[in-house]
């Protein structure tokens, strides 16, 4: 009898399945119920595909699952060698290679017991669970949202975001977001799982426009957001603050929290988590100040918080501030002008930068070219905590000039 090729399929690793219980220890969490990963009553197997066989045991789960089967493969000797990626989307077919990527790296698929990457390569009798996926409506791509790629890597992407338009689904925005852009344009990046922020490293607000990082793959949104934590990567914006600031150059060390009184917004509180921005005075113009900012935290609202804190809040924010701005400002002035990282796959330092956007860059002319106060030159300032529990930021209704 000729024996068999290893790479040829063979019968198939013998596949057991047992019902899912409790919580564990995958990398994410997410809510699970209905079918499994590796099983749907609508695909078929190729020819040569294992067959699963199903012994009901049960044992613990990553992630947040509800009750359903989870599918033990045992790798057959044609496996052996092969990444694990490769093996899935060959011969479960119901997910392409990039979802099964991604549910390998989101601890849903696991090797022998333990979190594995992509590329692992196996071996004969490898033990390969499948845990159960939530029956998330998947996000629609929308390939009408302009968008606009400054940088592009097998880890990242690196785009300008225009101004009013919302980073993920929430509330009120479920269509018509730069996720659902991103989709369209990088169809890998749809996560198995029902994630509605694939990819999102960190966000912008809605009305600020410029840089952000977004992640190809789940290693890579870690990375990046490792270097944040860690201060290695550098992000600066362009703000126009109300009123005259005096000092040159200054940073505000100050606390930031949910402001008690409105848990939709934040505040500077004694007891919030650390946040510091350093600024640096680029003109001073009639009622107002033009600064560059850096963060070396990335806390939500962090810049309109601090210089609302300090008393001169962003033109145009009516949440931290009046809402206040010169004639022509249609939303807050704040740009990420520019962004300095390196790349998780290259290991290139870049340094990417965004001009001031054409609605802001009037607005600022058209100030410049009337009368300005006389220059200063003063020693840098630093603004501590708050020495109270909490110290409110700016109500909507006041004017700081």
């Amino acid at each position: 009898m000729k024996p068999r090729d290893r790479d040829r399929p063979g019968p198939g690793p013998r596949t057991e399945s047992r019902t899912t219980t409790g919580n564990g220890s995958g990398r994410r969490g997410f809510s699970m119920s209905g079918s499994s990963a590796g099983s749907s009553p609508t695909n078929r197997k190729p020819r040569g595909a294992p067959d699963l066989e199903r012994s009901g045991r049960a044992g613990p789960v990553s992630g947040n699952a509800a009750g359903g089967p989870s599918e033990i493969h045992r790798v057959a000797p044609y496996g052996a060698n092969q990444r694990v990626d490769a093996y899935l989307s060959r011969y479960l077919t119901q997910h392409s290679r990039s979802e099964w990527q991604r549910l390998i790296e989101t601890g849903i698929v696991t090797l022998n017991g333990a979190l594995s990457r992509p590329s692992a390569r196996l071996s004969e009798g490898d033990r390969i669970e499948i845990r159960p996926v939530a029956t998330f409506s998947m996000l629609t791509p929308d390939p009408s949202i302009i968008l606009e790629v400054v940088y592009e890597d097998s880890s990242i992407v690196i785009i300008n975001k225009p101004a009013g338009l919302v980073v993920h689904p929430a509330p009120g925005h479920q269509t018509g977001t730069l996720v659902h852009a991103l989709l369209a344009r990088f169809p890998e990046l749809q996560d198995p799982t029902g994630s509605q922020r694939p990819g999102i490293i960190h966000r912008l607000d809605k009305d600020t426009s410029g840089l952000m990082v977004v992640g190809k793959t789940v290693e890579a949104i870690t990375v990046v957001q490792e270097a944040m934590q860690k201060s290695e990567v550098v992000k600066r914006y362009r703000l126009l603050l109300l009123g005259n600031i005096e000092e040159d150059q200054a940073v505000i060390d100050v606390p930031i929290g949910r402001d008690p009184a409105n848990r939709q917004r934040m505040a500077a509180h004694a007891n919030g988590r650390t946040a510091k921005t350093e600024f640096t005075v680029l003109d001073r113009l009639d009622g107002y100040t033009y600064v560059e900012a850096t963060l070396s935290s990335g806390r939500t609202h962090q810049l309109r918080v601090h210089f609302a804190y300090i008393h001169h809040p962003v033109a145009g924010d009516r949440t931290y501030g009046s809402g206040r701005g010169p004639a022509g400002l249609n939303r807050q002035f704040v740009h990420s002008c520019e962004l300095i990282l390196v790349s998780p796959a290259t290991k290139e330092h870049l340094r990417l930068t965004s001009v001031l956007p054409d609605d802001l860059d009037i607005v600022l002319q058209n100030l410049r070219n009337e009368e300005r106060p006389a220059e200063t030159d003063l020693a840098p300032q630093l603004y501590s905590a708050p020495s109270e529990e909490y110290a409110p930021t700016l109500s909507q209704s006041s004017d700081v000039n």
